[in-house]
């Protein structure tokens, strides 16, 4: 199963990219030494490590994405539902609601959500 997890400073590098791409090495390199307090090679170390996993791509000096957000934490949430539920959704929300009341908007936002889903 590929990794989706990211933490902390993934996530802020990950935000960095995906607020400003496409973008410049050198841009990336300014933003993450203003926002990081990274240096150049660390910026590249780390951008390196996105990009085998399919995320990000260093394209002749630019730098742009391969993943979107929305499909980045879509991937990600449904590897937590198989890692931790074994790929059961239902067993996944009987968890959630197990302490946690919905409200009526999520309740009608989870019927029109699975009301779509059985038309495709």
């Amino acid at each position: 199963m590929e990794d989706y997890t990211l933490g902390k400073i993934e996530s802020r590098f990950a935000d960095i990219i995906w607020d400003n791409a496409p973008l410049s090495t050198a841009r990336l390199i300014e933003l993450c030494g203003k926002e990081l307090g990274w240096k150049r090679t660390t910026t590249y170390t780390v951008l390196k490590k996105f990009s085998e996993r399919g995320i990000f791509e260093n394209v002749s000096g630019t730098v742009e994405v391969r993943m979107s957000k929305e499909e980045f934490y879509a991937r990600q949430s449904e590897c937590y539902v198989e890692y931790s539920f074994g790929g059961s959704l239902p067993g996944f929300l009987a968890a959630f609601t197990s302490r946690k009341k919905l409200s009526e908007k999520e309740i009608t936002e989870l019927r029109r959500i699975i009301d779509e889903s059985e038309s495709i």
